[in-house]
């Protein structure tokens, strides 16, 4: 099984921040830091170097996702409290007919 590498946020915006200015090739700064193929790429996609707080960020699509998946959550446990609602009151309903 191959180890998943981890990088802090300070060596992904670094790395980040010496792609844009060195004015190589990401392949080439991805071998200089010994990164594999495409992962520079991969942070490009998913981040961005925040100028004012000099800090990394989720870009504006990641940080939907997110947004996507609370909401998504939040829906299901709405949805699971209104089954509930909905089976407290048949149960209630039954015993006011009987």
């Amino acid at each position: 099984m191959v180890e998943k590498k981890q990088y802090s946020d300070e060596f992904k915006r670094e790395a980040l921040r010496l792609q844009e200015t060195s004015g190589k090739r990401v392949a080439e700064v991805e071998r200089e830091l010994g990164l594999s193929h495409g992962l520079l790429r991969q942070w490009k996609a998913r981040f961005r170097v925040n100028g004012e707080t000099d800090s990394l960020e989720l870009n504006e699509i990641e940080q939907l996702k997110v947004e996507l998946r609370r909401v998504k959550r939040e829906l299901e446990v709405v949805q699971q409290e209104r089954d509930i609602l909905k089976k407290t009151v048949g149960i209630f309903s039954k015993d006011v007919q009987r």
